[in-house]
């Protein structure tokens, strides 16, 4: 079986873990964590970042941020991971979903501004598949309409919006190193804070509420609970971990392209299918590659054909709008055509560093052998 998902290991992970062991500093904030950090502020000039123990962790962070208070409303897509809304539901917001674009999963930006009402305190974007959403469009309501945006860029590491990095355009953003990521240390992600009047908030926050971090600087002489927070922090050893992968960025980012690039290439004279498109304004990150079949009932018979001859692939999404949640809540909304079409039509095709170029070819050919059957 060709697994959907395998994590790359890049063989230092365990004598970084062993390293941090050793050094007896293992809660977090320790030589790694700002090893990492510092990694991602070069490559986020201007940018805070902060390590947490996951994605969902660094989107409460921006929650918490962000002020959001029972009876506020952030507007979000429905066709994105549970933790997206959930961090603001915990809040007591309000969900408002938006649905997708009929060309991308990503969040159609022109049904933005209709859903502003008085209430609404955020917009919270998905760069699904490393595809930027027009963060133009999404900054101007924003900046109209006096709300904070937050990037959800838990798919988007190493992704550009017209030669801006994802994650750094938005008031707050949140990435992923789950081992699904490209850059993954199990169960890991990261708060950045790109609004200056945010970063200091945003360490006490990281820091259970107290200004410890200061303290452990030496910028004042004791510390106390100054605000909200939680343990957002990571061990020192997953970060140890994460090290091992950033020290191999360019390389897993160059395979990861590399395998994407192939996938189209051998995918596009496909009869019948829709593969990924890239607006002029994004890259692609190599994160994941899809493709939409014409229903459910038909990406059901090619799940099931890849699978008896040893390929794993797999749908991502439910709507959130539809979910068991949000209808014990009291409601999902309106219908949103396109935000259900992605849940019933997009197939995810096998994507991990060590995938071979013989079993992508493979891949290919077992989905052309399938569609001129049907044809």
């Amino acid at each position: 079986m060709i697994p959907f998902n395998k994590p790359y290991l890049t063989g230092e992970e365990i004598t970084y873990i062993q390293a941090s062991l050793e050094a007896g500093k293992i809660s977090g904030n320790g030589p790694y964590t700002q090893k990492c950090e510092h990694f991602f502020e070069e490559k986020l000039p201007g940018s805070k970042c902060l390590l947490t123990t996951s994605c969902t962790d660094a989107l409460e962070m921006c929650a918490i941020l962000a002020d959001i208070y029972p009876g506020d409303e952030v507007i979000l897509p429905s066709y994105t991971f549970v933790s997206t809304a959930l961090a603001f539901v915990r809040q007591g917001a309000k969900i408002v979903f938006a649905d997708s674009r009929p060309d991308l999963p990503g969040l159609d930006e022109t049904k933005i501004e209709a859903l502003v009402t008085p209430r609404t305190k955020a917009i919270v974007v998905v760069h699904y598949a490393g595809v930027a959403c027009d963060m133009d469009v999404v900054m101007a309501i924003a900046e109209k309409y006096g709300l904070v945006v937050i990037e959800d860029a838990a798919q988007a590491v190493d992704s550009f919006y017209k030669g801006r990095p994802l994650g750094s355009i938005g008031h707050m953003s949140a990435f992923s190193f789950h081992e699904t990521k490209n850059i993954q240390c199990g169960e890991g992600g990261m708060l950045v804070v790109n609004d200056e009047h945010l970063k200091k908030r945003a360490e006490i926050v990281w820091e259970k509420g107290t200004n410890r971090a200061e303290f452990f600087r030496g910028e004042v002489n004791k510390y106390g609970w100054v605000d909200l927070g939680s343990s957002f922090l990571p061990a020192e050893y997953v970060a140890a971990c994460l090290w091992a992968q950033l020290e191999h960025f360019e390389q897993i980012q160059s395979r990861r392209k590399a395998i994407w690039e192939r996938y189209y290439r051998g995918l596009q004279s496909v009869p019948h299918v829709r593969l990924p498109q890239l607006p002029d304004y994004s890259t692609h990150n190599g994160h994941i590659f899809y493709l939409l079949c014409r229903s459910q009932e038909e990406r059901a018979e090619l799940i099931n054909y890849l699978k008896v001859r040893g390929i794993h692939s797999v749908f991502h999404y439910l709507s959130l709008h539809k979910s068991t949640f949000m209808a014990k809540s009291g409601g999902g909304g309106p219908e949103l055509p396109y935000a259900d079409f992605y849940t019933d039509c997009l197939l995810r095709l096998p994507f991990f560093y060590e995938l071979k170029d013989e079993e992508i070819d493979y891949i290919v050919k077992c989905i052309n052998d399938f569609y001129l059957q049907k044809a």
